[in-house]
C-alpha cells in the first residue's frame, strides 16, 4: 500500500563500517573502509572512450576517462534508509514500535497492519512487500521532469555516463520488505508473540536483504533493544558496491537480453585497476610503501549479471548478489514462469469463456488468461490478485510479476500504483486509485465486483472479469477500420485466424516453459512482445491520426515512409541515410488486418499513465538510446529478417549499416536490435554472401568492428562456422583489393 513519508533521514547520522567486498572481489591485507554518509559526491560520470577490444599501453589506459561506480564510496545515498519494528497486541492490533533512525510520518496504524499481514495466527512466518512514496505538487513534478530530461543531452558520444541516468516516471519509490515471525510461548497472552521487522530502501532489489532480516529479527526476539536495530542498520549500509561499474542505457539493455556470463567483463577489470591505482596513490600521499598493493588479490566475477558483495553482521559475513542491470518495473524476487503456470494450466485443461470486453478479450471469449491480464494492466484496469488462505508473500510476488510482465522492461508506471499486499481496511484507499494492481488474502473481495475489474484467483487459477466493469468506449481509432471496410479480425472463438498472433505467442511461451528454457528466456520473449505492441501502436497512430509521439523520426525522415513492405530509399548525398521506419508487415493487407485486430487495446492504452510515461521516456532518452539517427535500425533489420528483398534493397541496407555503425555507441544500438530479434548477427552476416563484391567487403569490415567491441565479440563468436569462413574469404578479397589500388572500390572510413 502506498503511504506518504517524510523526507529522507539526515545523512549526518551514524555511519557503519564499510566492509571490503568478498567474492567476486576479495581484498587481503587492507584496512576496512567506512561509508561516510555525510559526504556528497561531486564527481560527474565520464564517458568510456576509445576503440573497444584493442590492445592498449599503460600510458593509453591512464589517459582514458575513469569508469564510474553505480554506488560510489563517497555517495550520500544509503542502501537502507529506515528499519522498522512492529508488534501485535491482542485487543489493540498491529502497531509500529520502533522507527530507526527517525520516524516516518503518516498513519502508524496502517503501517503496522501492512507489516503484519492477516492470518498470522495460523502460520509462523511470512513476508510482505509494500511501497511508500511522497506525492509531488504539480510544480515540483514539472521541475523534476525538466531536470531529469536535461541529463540526456550533454553532447557526449559513447561510454558510461550520467547522461543515461534513471528515467523513471517520478521520484524513486521507497520499497519496504517486512518479515513477520510468530513465536509460540505458553507464558504469553494467547500463547504467542508476533513481531515484524522491515527495511525501507530506494533499491528495487530489496530481496537481497532477506537473509539479514531473518538473522536480525531472530536476534531482536532475544534482545528487543534499539541497539539491535542500530546494528542491522549499520551492517546493511556498510555493504560495498563501489566496484560495480555504471552502465549506459544501451549497455544495460544488452546485459538484460544476453545470457553471456562474461558480458562487459572488461569494465569490471577496469574498475579493479582503478581501485588499485587509487589505493597506491593514497599510500604514496601518506608516505607509505605502495608495493603493499602487490599483496592485494581480486577475483573476476563469474557472471557479470550479478555483483557479489558481502555484508558483515556480527561475526558473520553474508554474501549477497546485486543485479548489475536493474530492469524498470522489476521489484524484488518473483517468477514470471510461476505466474503463467498458475493461470495457464486450468485454462488448458478446461477452458472457460470470458464475457466480451473489447479491451481485454482481444482474441475473443477464449482469449488466454495471461493475455487478458496483460491487456487489463496495459489499459489501466483495476486488477486484484486474491490468495485465500495463501501467504502474503504469494500474492505480493504475483503482483510484482504481473507488473514486470506488462512492462517488459519497456513500459513504466505500473509499480507506482501497485499494492503487493493490502488488507480489508484499505478498501477506501484502493477506490481512489485508478488502474491499480493489488494483492489480498481476504475472501470478501471475491464477492465485491464493484471493487475490481479483473479478479485473479491464485487458489483456483481462474480469472473473472467484473460484471460491473465499464465498457470500452468507441473512438476514432476503433471505427476507422470499419469505415475503410477492413475484414473482421477474428472468428467466433478468436483463435481461427489469430491476427494478433497472441495464441501463437502463448503457445510458444508454454513450449519454452515445458522445455525448461528458464526465467531469463521467458522474460526476453515478453520484452519482445511488449516492444512489438509499442511499435504497432506507433504505426496505428500514424495510420489513424496521421502522426505519433511514440516514435521520434530521425532528421529528414518522412512520415509517409512508415509501415512495412515499403523499400528504403537511400540518400544519394549521404550513404548512411535510409528512409523508412516503424513495424514491418509483408504487405498492406496484412498491415490493415493486424492494426484492426490491435485497435481496441491500443485505444485503451492511449489514455493511460504508462502511455504518457512512454512518450516522456522516448523524448528524454532519444540521444542516449538512438545514437544512429540516419536510419531506423529496428525497421531495416526486420526487413532483412522478414521480407524477400531484391539485391538492390539489401545493398541499400548494408551500405547504410556500414556507414552508420562506426563507433562504440552505434555498435551497442545495433547489438540491442540484433539480440532482441533473437537472431543475433545472422542477418547482418548474410551480407557476406551478397552478389556485389563492394557490399561483401563492407559487411566484412562492419563485422570486424563488431568483433573488436566489448559486447560485439560475444555475438561474433556465436556466428556459425559457415559464416565465419565466408568472412575469412571476403577478408582475403578485401586485403587483395587494398594491395591492388586499381580496383578502387571505395574509401575506408
Amino acid at each position: 500500500m502506498a503511504l506518504p513519508i517524510s523526507s529522507r533521514p539526515s545523512t549526518s547520522g551514524p555511519s557503519g563500517p564499510r566492509t571490503t567486498t568478498g567474492t567476486p572481489y576479495q581484498m587481503s591485507s587492507m584496512p576496512g573502509h567506512r561509508r561516510t554518509t555525510s559526504q556528497l559526491s561531486t564527481q560527474s560520470h565520464t564517458v568510456h572512450k576509445g576503440t573497444p577490444g584493442t590492445q592498449r599501453t599503460p600510458e593509453t589506459l591512464r589517459r582514458r576517462p575513469r569508469l564510474k561506480s553505480q554506488y560510489p564510496r563517497d555517495s550520500q545515498e544509503l542502501h537502507v534508509e529506515y528499519v522498522l519494528v512492529a508488534h501485535f497486541h491482542y485487543g489493540i492490533g498491529s502497531r509500529v514500535q520502533h522507527q530507526y533512525p527517525s520516524a516516518i510520518t503518516g498513519n502508524q496504524n496502517r503501517l503496522g497492519e501492512l507489516m503484519i499481514p492477516e492470518g498470522m495466527h495460523s502460520r509462523d512466518e511470512d513476508w510482505t512487500i509494500f511501497f511508500l512514496h511522497k506525492d509531488l505538487e504539480p510544480e515540483e513534478e514539472e521541475e523534476y521532469y525538466a531536470q531529469n530530461a536535461a541529463l540526456y543531452d550533454d553532447g557526449t558520444e559513447e561510454g558510461s555516463s550520467d547522461e543515461e541516468a534513471d528515467d523513471s516516471e517520478g521520484p524513486p519509490l521507497m520499497y519496504v520488505l517486512s518479515l513477520v515471525n510468530v513465536k509460540r510461548d505458553s507464558s504469553m497472552q494467547r500463547g504467542s508473540l508476533t513481531r515484524a521487522m522491515a527495511i525501507c530502501t530506494r533499491h528495487p532489489f530489496l530481496h537481497i536483504y532477506k537473509p539479514l532480516l531473518l538473522l536480525a529479527l531472530d536476534k531482536y526476539f532475544k534482545y528487543p533493544t534499539i541497539e539491535t536495530i542500530d546494528e542491522i542498520y549499520l551492517a546493511l549500509n556498510s555493504m560495498d558496491l563501489s566496484l560495480m561499474p555504471r552502465l549506459s542505457m544501451l549497455e544495460t539493455q544488452i546485459l538484460q537480453v544476453c545470457d553471456v556470463k562474461d558480458m562487459f567483463i572488461e569494465k569490471f577489470k577496469r574498475m579493479v585497476r582503478q581501485q588499485v591505482e587509487d589505493e597506491r596513490a593514497a599510500i604514496e600521499r601518506e608516505g607509505g610503501d605502495p608495493n603493499i598493493m602487490n599483496n592485494v588479490e581480486y577475483t573476476i566475477p563469474r557472471d557479470t549479471h550479478e555483483f557479489v558483495s558481502t555484508i558483515r553482521y556480527g561475526e558473520m559475513a553474508i554474501p549477497v548478489k546485486v543485479p548489475t542491470a536493474v530492469i524498470p518495473e522489476t521489484v524484488g524476487e518473483f517468477s514470471i514462469i510461476k505466474l503463467i503456470q498458475t493461470f495457464a494450466w486450468p485454462h488448458t485443461d478446461s477452458p472457460q469463456p470470458f464475457p466480451h470486453h473489447a479491451h481485454l478479450t482481444s482474441s475473443g471469449p477464449y482469449t488466454h488468461p495471461i493475455i487478458v491480464l496483460v491487456n487489463a494492466i496495459l489499459t489501466q484496469k483495476r486488477v486484484l490478485f486474491l490468495g485465500h488462505e495463501k501467504y502474503a508473500r504469494d500474492v505480493a510476488e504475483a503482483v510484482l510479476a504481473s507488473c514486470a510482465l506488462a512492462s517488459g522492461g519497456i513500459l513504466r508506471g505500473f509499480t507506482r500504483y501497485a499494492f503487493p499486499y493490502t488488507d480489508l481496511t484499505k478498501v477506501d484507499d484502493l477506490a481512489e486509485v485508478p488502474g491499480y494492481v493489488a494483492g489480498v488474502t481476504n475472501q470478501i473481495y471475491a464477492h465485491k465486483p464493484m471493487w475490481w475489474d479483473l479478479l485473479c484467483d491464485l487458489s483456483t487459477g481462474r480469472m473473472v472479469i467484473s460484471e460491473l466493469i465499464e465498457p470500452a468506449p468507441v473512438s476514432e481509432g476503433t471505427t476507422y477500420f470499419q469505415q475503410h471496410h477492413v475484414p473482421p479480425a477474428t472468428g467466433l472463438h478468436g483463435s481461427q485466424n489469430d491476427p494478433t498472433g497472441d495464441k501463437a505467442f502463448m503457445d510458444d511461451i508454454l513450449r519454452s516453459i515445458n522445455s525448461r528454457h528458464g526465467e531469463s528466456a521467458i522474460r526476453a520473449k515478453w520484452r519482445a512482445y511488449i516492444n512489438k505492441f509499442t511499435r504497432i501502436a506507433a504505426s496505428f497512430e500514424e495510420v489513424v491520426y496521421g502522426a505519433t509521439a511514440l516514435y521520434i523520426m530521425n532528421p529528414g525522415e518522412e512520415a509517409a515512409c512508415s509501415g512495412g513492405g515499403h523499400p528504403g530509399h537511400p540518400d544519394s548525398s549521404d550513404p548512411a541515410v535510409l528512409q523508412g521506419h516503424g513495424y514491418v508487415w509483408p504487405d498492406e493487407a496484412s498491415k490493415q488486418r493486424e492494426l484492426s485486430a490491435w485497435a481496441w487495446r491500443i485505444e485503451g492504452w492511449r489514455n493511460t499513465r504508462s502511455y504518457y510515461h512512454y512518450i516522456q521516456n522516448a523524448a528524454a532518452t532519444y540521444h542516449a538510446v538512438r545514437p544512429v539517427q540516419t536510419m531506423d535500425l529496428n525497421h531495416h533489420h526486420d526487413r532483412l529478417r522478414l521480407l524477400k528483398l531484391s539485391h538492390v534493397d539489401t545493398a541499400a541496407i548494408y551500405t547504410a549499416l556500414y556507414h552508420s555503425i562506426n563507433d562504440y555507441k552505434s555498435i551497442c544500438q545495433l547489438l540491442v536490435v540484433a539480440l532482441e530479434s533473437g537472431s543475433g548477427l545472422f542477418y547482418i552476416a548474410m551480407g557476406l554472401l551478397h552478389p556485389d563484391k563492394p557490399i561483401r567487403i563492407m559487411i566484412s569490415e562492419l563485422l570486424d568492428r563488431i568483433a573488436r567491441h566489448e559486447a560485439g565479440r560475444h555475438l561474433w563468436a556465436q556466428l556459425t562456422k559457415f559464416l565465419r569462413v565466408a568472412h575469412e574469404r571476403v577478408r582475403r578479397e578485401r586485403d587483395n583489393a587494398i594491395l591492388k589500388p586499381r580496383i578502387g572500390l571505395f574509401p575506408l572510413p
